[in-house]
């Protein structure tokens, strides 16, 4: 079994503690906060533990303060509602006492389908055409800085190939979209809760930086300070978050250092299988 599998893994295998009362841990203990997106990945495990024959369909959370990576992170589920349809949770994920995340996590039975559509996947080249080798080969690449030549390194649990890479060179894009290839490094198990699960933690990767593209910036240049607020998210068909899925981004609107970002995330051939939503605080350091 690779690293990258037993990382990933690891972080969302929840410790059960009591009924409806789970333990997880943080795999960075030096960053200076935990990932929001392990934080969502993790409470939807913990949601999914107390459910039985039923798949998420939506999430909405809100972030309440950051949490601290060197201490593990309790989550708390409540059991709202369990009717023909519909199951619904929250789940608070607790550090020191206080409530760092909260999230409502609704569940349904599967059913026939009275009307199916979805919108269509942008064209982008295929991810082939993004990896390190091939990427190596343009100026630009060597250029770009180590956060984000660091998506091509080998201890990643989730890879990110990012298409518009030259606006980590300055490039300005002019309507806001952009585009990343998104898989797990290694297989994951057929349980399709877990993909779900794994794709809700890959969801919040680089996805307020979509406010920046924009403008030519990115969150990694060190003049500004971002943290997500809360984050959505709808699950609309089966997937697997093993084989490549493009996560196509754009940012509305941004105003009073607060941006909102949205995203649709497409299997290769075109079939919408997520979409989210999430609102950050943005704001340039003084002196920047």
């Amino acid at each position: 079994m690779s690293k990258h599998l037993i990382d990933l893994l690891a972080i969302l295998d929840l410790e059960p503690i009591e009924v409806n009362l789970f333990r997880g841990h943080s795999p960075m203990a030096t960053w200076d906060r935990v990932f929001g997106g392990q934080v969502i990945g993790q409470a939807m495990v913990a949601a999914c533990r107390t459910v039985e024959g039923r798949l998420p369909h939506s999430l909405h959370c809100y972030f309440i303060q950051a949490g601290d990576p060197q201490v593990p992170i309790i989550y708390q589920v409540e059991r709202l509602r369990d009717g023909k349809s519909y199951s619904t949770r929250r789940v608070t994920a607790i550090q020191h006492g206080k409530s760092i995340f909260s999230v409502m996590v609704s569940f349904h039975a599967k059913e026939e389908n009275a009307f199916d559509h979805h919108d269509k996947m942008p064209y982008v080249p295929p991810p082939e055409n993004f990896s390190a080798e091939e990427l190596s080969k343009q100026p630009m690449f060597l250029e770009m800085p180590e956060t984000i030549r660091s998506y091509y390194g080998s201890d990643r649990p989730v890879i990110m190939r990012p298409v518009e890479i030259g606006r980590y060179s300055g490039q300005k894009i002019d309507d806001g979209r952009v585009h990343f290839w998104i898989k797990t490094a290694s297989k994951l198990p057929d349980d399709q809760a877990l993909h779900i699960c794994a794709l809700a933690y890959a969801s919040d990767f680089s996805l307020v930086d979509a406010v920046m593209a924009r403008y030519g910036r990115t969150l990694f240049d060190g003049r500004m300070i971002s943290a997500s607020l809360d984050h959505a998210m709808w699950f609309h068909r089966p997937f697997r978050v093993d084989e490549w899925l493009l996560y196509a981004q754009d940012s509305p609107s941004a105003h009073g250092g607060r941006g909102l970002t949205r995203g649709m995330i497409f299997k290769p051939d075109g079939t919408l299988v997520a979409s989210v939503a999430q609102e950050g605080s943005l704001r340039e350091r003084r002196g920047a």
